[in-house]
């Protein structure tokens, strides 16, 4: 299969440090060996239409379907999880194996 993200549409509660989070989820996923990369950012353009209210996305990588199993049970994941839930209004989590449509330019 190769490859597997783990994408995580965010939009936090009114007054979250989000900050905080940010840092907590850097600080976890650089713990984890299994977390082969780990991206994120905040929406540019503001487009509720499209957006419908979600601020932010999470994007880890894996290197295996086996290593999202591993990470998503490791009790360390479990211990954020129940932080991270507790500041977001709603989310939406989408696991998908990686399919490389146009591969990035040589280094």
């Amino acid at each position: 299969m190769g490859e597997v993200k783990h994408l995580c549409l965010v939009k936090f509660k009114e007054g979250v440090a989000v900050e905080d989070v940010l840092k907590g989820m850097t600080d976890l996923v650089g713990q984890m060996d299994m977390v082969k990369s780990f991206e994120w950012g905040q929406d540019l353009l503001n487009q509720e239409m499209l957006t419908q209210g979600f601020t932010h996305v999470f994007s880890l990588t894996f290197a295996s379907a086996d290593d999202l199993a591993t990470y998503m049970g490791h009790e360390k994941h479990a211990a954020f999880a129940a932080t991270f839930m507790a500041a977001i209004e709603k989310v939406v989590v989408i696991d998908f194996p990686v399919v490389i449509a146009k591969p990035p330019p040589p280094a």
